[in-house]
């Protein structure tokens, strides 16, 4: 299909020169790097960037193959990413053909290949960037299990209800309407009752077994991990007071995400307001559309009530719900020639709107890989082998970067955690930088030193610092 492969050439396209390489991306690659040589296997994963809540592992196992494939080239989990969010687009035509039709599934599917926040997510590897495959998976597999019965999908609904909490905690949010709909079920076949209840125990019971690392470790650690997520959300300053307010300025940003223009206010209402008689009006008439339109307003609903910033990625379980309500009502201009028309060019200005952002067309490569391989090699031949500590500045610059590709080479610093000082310090500043008077504790912690050599390498100075 020609939408399909136009996304995946999106993804695909100039990815290692453009493919993000930063701080997070090296730390994970460290980590998968000792699982694939089986030097270390987690139980915990990335912590969030807000309130230091540890994800569990799945996604780290999840990508690791694809380190291996590469050579332990990192650009590996990039392509793995990529593939992973190319077979998106394929299980989302897939899906929302079975449930709904055709039509809507070749439009949900073009504004899902399309979409700039969809193609970016898709280009570089994070673990929140896979939300919206599992997110969609979850449902869908809920929804089979409800309608076949069948305990496999509703052993395959809990894993990936899992798999999603793994990537972002905000994929909490998809229990509300799990539980909705299940309630539903249960109200409408109450002959089958103790059936459903048992089945839905399996569910519950496939959650927690694919999240039981995480949990041994909340158990062992004093429920730190459930604290620091309860107190995002008591801490975070809140929008604004009115949860309705709320809720309308979450889904004007989301829009923004989607469709990169802001809508005017007025037509925002209107949009949210035909989009809730709708899913009232399908549920009526137990149309399976309307499954997609529960799932949507209750996800937006859940996400809007966390009272931070929303970034893109917050979103990652809204996004692929909204694809497939906008492409349902957009199905409807299919029924007239004059109505497509109207569809096509809408089409025409949402894929140039989107397109056009797409940085990787017309940018200079960032090769961010290639940067942190090049002053990793420079370091190796200047580091011996005596032990050594590492530090950057800025202090959020990219050091896991360096220090996986040193690694690589066997070259690995003393533990800064343990407060282990060797007798030779190598800092890599990303910016000028006056290593006597710099605030980092990552440097000070070295204690009194002089500056034994400089180099310039790759835009970067590199100071050999010693005792």
């Amino acid at each position: 299909m020609l939408t399909i492969a136009v996304g995946i050439f999106l993804r695909f396209f100039r990815l290692e020169a453009f493919t993000t390489f930063l701080g997070d991306q090296g730390r994970d690659a460290i980590i998968i790097k000792r699982i694939v040589t089986f030097e270390h296997f987690p139980a915990i994963g990335a912590p969030t960037s807000v309130g230091q809540v540890y994800l569990g592992p799945f996604y780290y196992y999840f990508i690791a193959p694809w380190l291996f494939l590469f050579g332990f080239e990192p650009v590996g989990l990039a392509f793995g990413v990529a593939f992973f969010s190319s077979v998106y687009l394929l299980v989302n035509h897939l899906v929302v053909g079975e449930i709904i039709d055709k039509k809507t599934a070749l439009i949900s599917t073009f504004l899902l290949a399309l979409s700039a926040v969809m193609v970016e997510f898709s280009r570089f590897s994070w673990n929140p960037n896979l939300l919206p495959f599992f997110s969609l998976l979850t449902a869908y597999f809920f929804v089979k299990a409800l309608r076949k019965r069948k305990i496999l999908y509703f052993i395959l609904s809990g894993a990936c209800l899992s798999f999603s909490v793994q990537l972002h905690y905000l994929a909490f949010f998809l229990a509300p309407p799990l539980g909705l709909y299940y309630l539903y079920h249960l109200i409408k076949e109450r002959k089958k009752i103790l059936s459903l209840i048992a089945k839905g125990v399996v569910f519950v019971l496939s959650f927690f077994v694919c999240s039981s690392p995480l949990l041994i470790f909340d158990l062992r650690h004093n429920f730190l991990n459930t604290n620091n997520f309860l107190n995002m959300f008591k801490q975070a300053s809140p929008v604004t007071s009115n949860k309705l307010e709320g809720f309308y300025q979450s889904f004007v940003q989301f829009n923004k995400y989607i469709f990169n223009l802001n809508l005017a206010p007025w037509s925002s209402v209107v949009l949210l307001f035909l989009i809730l008689v709708s899913c009232i009006f399908l549920w009526r008439k137990k149309n399976p559309a309307g499954v997609f339109f529960l799932f949507f307003l209750m996800t937006l609903a859940g996400v809007s009530f966390y009272g931070g910033p929303k970034y893109e990625h917050y979103f990652g379980i809204v996004y692929p719900f909204y694809f497939v309500v906008v492409a349902y009502v957009l199905s409807f201009l299919t029924n007239q020639p004059i109505l497509k028309t109207v569809l096509v060019f809408f089409l025409l200005i949402y894929a140039y709107l989107n397109i056009k952002t797409c940085h990787f067309f017309y940018n200079r490569p960032s090769r961010q890989i290639l940067h942190a391989k090049t002053v990793a090699a420079f370091l190796d031949r200047k580091i011996d082998n005596n032990k050594f500590n590492f530090a950057v500045w800025p202090d959020d610059w990219q050091e896991d970067t360096y220090l996986y590709f040193l690694e690589l080479r066997g070259k690995r610093p003393v533990d800064r955690k343990k407060v282990e000082i060797s007798n030779q310090m190598y800092v890599v500043c990303g910016k000028p930088c006056d290593l006597k008077r710099v605030s980092s504790w990552n440097i000070r912690m070295f204690g009194q030193f002089r500056i034994a050599d400089s180099w310039r390498v790759d835009n970067v100075t590199i100071y050999k610092l010693i005792r």
